[in-house]
């Protein structure tokens, strides 16, 4: 992973179970990334909902993508 590239991480099943009740949404809802994304972590399939954390200005913000 490069120093400003966003930290990638794939959800536990628990987790993502928790996000999506959280938002009222399914995963079709989501935006999505593709498996072939350089970014991801390796071990991801189609259908995982990845985490994605950015930084700026002393400020994180959090989005999650769905890999298709």
């Amino acid at each position: 992973m490069h120093i400003l590239q966003p930290k990638h991480t794939k959800l536990s099943q628990e987790e993502a179970r928790v996000l999506l009740s959280k938002y009222k949404i399914h995963t079709n809802q989501l935006p999505k990334i593709k498996k072939t994304d350089a970014a991801l972590p390796e071990n991801v399939n189609t259908g995982d909902i990845i985490k994605i954390e950015r930084k700026s200005d002393n400020k994180k913000t959090i989005y999650y993508r769905v890999v298709i």
